[in-house]
């Protein structure tokens, strides 16, 4: 095993602690006695409005601490690698974030996400704060896994992420931000592909073993593997597979509506790979009529140095477009200006 690391049991605390140095004017840390774990807040909290909080294990950078900062997360509580934050750390985050307005929560769809947040929620409420929850469920790939009831959440989680922020800086109530979030939920479906495995530090191996010319279809973006394992084929190939015979087919997208578009690297593919992915994406939707709002390419929630590439499809609506196109200004998202 090769990483760039001090020692195993150190890598999220020391990660924690660069992204807070290196950003002081987007995040801090939120330090709370006995509470564990590692937890960021925004570094100049804004009162008056419905606070959000994430969070899900680390090995995902930037999610979720990447998208803590103004028109998007309050908080965020980062767990162990691959590991759901504790229910100490969440509800610490949403007591330290709420400003009156209650706390909405956005959980990628995975059991033991689910099993903690809720709980913190619980608890939370018991102290008098309002809670909603949303869960992310866009992979399109398996409806149950090791991991979940249902389907997991992925790189569309950010743009629940992006949509929900914006509402929330905007003045909504708490049920409307939730009912806001729950529609781009329902309009977002992502799959992925893997030509390698990620290795765990702790466990110190991939997670799984692929021939050189093997790739996995499907994959989770916690090490686990995809749906198909298949030969390598060429990139307009593999977009066009995931494309049409997975996400469209799961939510059509007819002529003259709008989407927006998240080309995910999984933390080891280089730009120009993703560049290629989506010129493919934009041809496919322009033959079919559909209208292409906004398009971001990059990494946005990987799984360590997995190579591979997951997309994002997001059927907008005029009220879905003017939160999407809020300011937003944290270390992943720096700003969306139409």
């Amino acid at each position: 095993m090769k990483k760039i690391i001090n020692n195993v049991d150190g890598v999220v605390d020391e990660m924690v602690a660069g992204l807070t140095l290196s950003y002081p004017d987007y995040v801090k840390r939120l330090h709370v006695s006995g509470a564990g774990q590692a937890m960021v807040i925004r570094s100049v909290p804004k009162t008056g409005k419905v606070a959000l909080i994430s969070g899900c294990g680390s090995g995902h950078e930037p999610a979720c601490a990447g998208y803590v900062g103004e028109g998007m997360l309050d908080a965020a509580a980062c767990g162990a690698v691959f590991t759901s934050p504790g229910v100490g750390p969440i509800l610490e985050c949403i007591k330290t974030i709420d400003a009156g307005k209650g706390v909405v929560m956005i959980i990628p769809n995975y059991s033991g996400d689910i099993l903690n947040f809720e709980m913190a929620g619980e608890m939370a409420e018991e102290e008098g704060i309002k809670i909603a929850k949303i869960i992310v469920n866009d992979d399109v790939a398996v409806m149950n896994s090791t991991y979940t009831v249902g389907r997991r959440g992925i790189a569309g989680t950010i743009l629940v992420q992006k949509i929900t922020g914006g509402a929330a800086e905007a003045g909504l109530d708490l049920d409307a931000v939730r009912e806001i979030g729950e529609r781009v939920v329902a309009n977002t479906r992502s799959m992925g592909i893997a030509l390698s495995a990620c290795t765990v530090p702790a466990a110190g191996k991939p997670g799984f073993n692929l021939g050189d010319d093997e790739i996995e279809i499907g994959l989770g973006i916690h090490g686990e593997p995809g749906v198909i394992r298949d030969k390598i084929k060429t990139a307009d190939e593999l977009t066009e597979h995931i494309l049409e015979d997975y996400i469209l087919k799961d939510k059509p997208i007819e002529s003259g509506e709008e989407v927006a578009l998240l080309i995910n690297g999984l933390g080891a593919t280089p730009l120009m790979e993703l560049f290629i992915v989506s010129r493919k994406v934009h041809e496919i939707l322009g033959k079919k009529g559909v209208k292409i709002y906004s398009t971001n390419v990059g990494n946005f929630m990987t799984s360590l140095e997995m190579a591979g590439f997951s997309v994002s499809v997001l059927k907008l609506d005029n009220e879905l477009k003017t939160y999407y196109d809020a300011n937003a200004r944290t270390i992943a998202w720096r700003v969306c200006d139409k």
